[in-house]
């Protein structure tokens, strides 16, 4: 399934296809007309609690194994979104799932747990 990840201020490239932000949080002072993407979905990222025990906002910051975990869970509530991206990839679109620039890290990002979750999708 053609199923990419980046963050959003990396270069379009031609065969990125669907651009989708799944960031809780738009990028600050991007003006729309500078928007990368097709469509964002909010809820296909971290929720608000967990982005921000993951940074620390509220204590020590969490692991990655406790911020995955807590993901994941999230994600349950998402299986509808999920499968669809999961059908659309399986029909030949390309899906570019887009996060935060601050995500350099793509192994320890949502983004990459996403892609797994749409790529195990049920069909």
């Amino acid at each position: 399934m053609p199923i990419k990840t980046k963050r959003w201020n990396d270069p379009i490239e031609p065969d990125d296809g669907f651009r989708l932000l799944v960031c809780r949080y738009r990028p600050r002072a991007l003006p729309k007309k500078d928007e990368t993407w097709a469509e964002w979905r909010k809820d296909l990222g971290p929720s608000k609690a967990l982005h921000a025990d993951f940074y620390g906002k509220n204590g020590p910051p969490i692991s990655w194994g406790e911020y995955r975990m807590r993901y994941l869970a999230e994600m349950k509530t998402q299986k509808d979104a999920v499968r669809e991206l999961a059908r659309r990839s399986r029909s030949g679109e390309t899906i570019t799932l887009l996060c935060s620039s601050a995500c350099v890290d793509e192994a320890k990002c949502h983004r990459t747990l996403l892609r797994k979750l749409i790529e195990e999708a049920p069909a």
